[in-house]
């Protein structure tokens, strides 16, 4: 094998001067007019951007630091830069723009941890053994994969682009804000469509495994990732960044992202459960794989939760069931364990989902609505007051905002898996019919028929 400088040389040395009478500046506009006109949409938009399908506001540079914070360091100075960034996005000022993003992000980079902070009192879980010794896992039940199992995924995949277009329509409002311009929403608020990131992710870690089998580690997942994922956001934004830079898992979840403990990782869980059924232990650790691609500690816990509510659908009917145990596989000593025992509690107190929502909403009001536990907090409830109804759980998942449409989307994944087809309403189903629109590369359109075929034949080829 030839050295780097070998082939280097070898190129140099076969190339044959090209005359052009003059071709410098059709060449620099066609290369940098592109890059700067991306660069700066993107600068812009890391300070107020407006969701796809909701326009709710984002602002990625402050919710940097609000993040942090919540992981318990604080940010000297940064308030005056979030302060001046606004004021010069609304001043357009592009090349101040680019300064202040820089300055924005460093900050968080930057960040100094806060002692004091009861972010740290929690017992943080690094790696899947840790967390595994913690937990006791119950039996694995055999869950055969049959015709039956590829009814209740294709219902559970149905169910997840269900809630998925359900949500986006609704998604960074305030529960209050919604029944104030909605009312209870049952319905789709407008013509549903299929694009939404939380499936991208998913796609990737089924054809990781659909190669590798049952030898995938993080790192094949990752490069799935790299191979098919144009644009990301948040803690997806800042791994993928990494992943590019030749970072891999666990530290393209670590370096210098404050997202990681967002709902990123929690939103995309279902697609563990559906290849492991029946063994939770197999579904947290194939969810924990994927997990650390983007974030860390309680962000990764938040897709073990639902990898293990969807593993244990295959075989239970009883969602109040599923709901305690898959809390009790949570370690009470994390943060994340502590959220979703407290938004149970709460469901043991009150009369009615939205009740029950209010006191969660008030304790968890200094994190974003794109953060893991407020959201977490909302599938406790959700499922416990949907009572195993499709409508009503898609009605408490809505009617409780923050990010409704990665709620709705795994939430309904449960219900789906549980229930079979038959049980989803025709007036949800028909709307989305049989295709999924992606931005996947290579997998912008797939039945969702053949979806789950797909992962049957995988869930097929990871059985013992």
């Amino acid at each position: 094998m030839k050295k780097a400088w070998e082939k280097e040389l070898e190129i140099l040395q076969a190339g044959e001067p090209c005359y052009q009478e003059d071709d410098n500046e059709t060449i620099w506009e066609e290369g940098a007019g592109p890059q700067e006109e991306a660069q700066d949409i993107l600068a812009k938009m890391y300070w107020h951007s407006q969701v796809p399908g909701s326009r709710a506001h984002e602002s990625i540079c402050l919710a940097g630091i609000q993040a942090m914070e919540n992981r318990g360091y604080v940010c000297p100075g940064a308030m005056e830069i979030i302060e001046e960034g606004m004021k010069t996005y609304e001043e357009n000022d592009l090349p101040k723009l680019h300064k202040l993003t820089e300055r924005a992000f460093r900050a968080a980079y930057e960040a100094e941890k806060d002692e004091s902070s009861p972010y740290w009192q929690q017992t943080f879980y690094e790696t899947f053994e840790d967390y595994a010794k913690a937990v006791d896992f119950p039996a694995a039940v055999d869950v055969k994969i049959d015709e039956e199992y590829t009814g209740k995924t294709y219902a559970g995949w149905l169910s997840q682009i269900i809630g998925g277009a359900y949500g986006t329509c609704i998604e960074g409002y305030t529960g209050d804000a919604i029944k104030k311009r909605y009312g209870e929403v049952d319905r789709y608020i407008r013509k549903p469509n299929t694009y939404n990131d939380d499936i991208t992710f998913e796609l990737c870690l089924l054809l990781a495994y659909e190669e590798y089998g049952k030898k995938t580690t993080s790192k094949e997942i990752a490069e799935e990732w790299i191979a098919r994922i144009p644009m990301a956001w948040s803690a997806e934004d800042f791994a993928l960044r990494n992943l590019k830079a030749g970072i891999m898992p666990p530290q393209s979840g670590l370096f210098h992202n404050p997202f990681n403990e967002w709902i990123g990782a929690q939103m995309r869980g279902a697609i563990a459960g559906q290849l492991f059924p029946g063994d939770l232990k197999k579904a947290a650790e194939c969810a924990w794989k994927d997990a650390v691609i983007s974030h860390a500690r309680n962000g990764i816990l938040g897709e073990v939760f639902n990898a293990l509510m969807v593993s244990m659908a295959y075989y239970e009917k009883d969602v109040r069931k599923i709901l305690k145990t898959c809390i009790d596989l949570i370690p009470a000593d994390s943060e994340y364990g502590q959220v979703i025992r407290y938004a149970y509690e709460q469901c043991q107190t009150h009369d009615d989902y939205y009740s029950a929502w209010k006191p969660c909403e008030k304790k968890l009001e200094h994190y974003n609505w794109i953060h893991a536990y407020p959201n977490a907090a909302i599938e406790v409830i959700a499922l416990w007051y949907g009572e195993n109804d499709f409508n009503r759980t898609l009605a408490a998942v809505g009617g409780c905002g923050q990010d409704a449409d990665c709620n709705a989307a795994q939430v309904m994944t449960i219900i789906g898996t549980i229930h079979g087809p038959d049980a989803i309403p025709e007036y949800w189903k028909k709307p989305i019919g049989d295709e999924l629109d992606t931005y996947v590369r290579d997998l912008k359109k797939i039945s969702i028929h053949e979806l789950a075929e797909k992962t049957t034949k995988v869930a097929a080829s990871l059985k013992d």
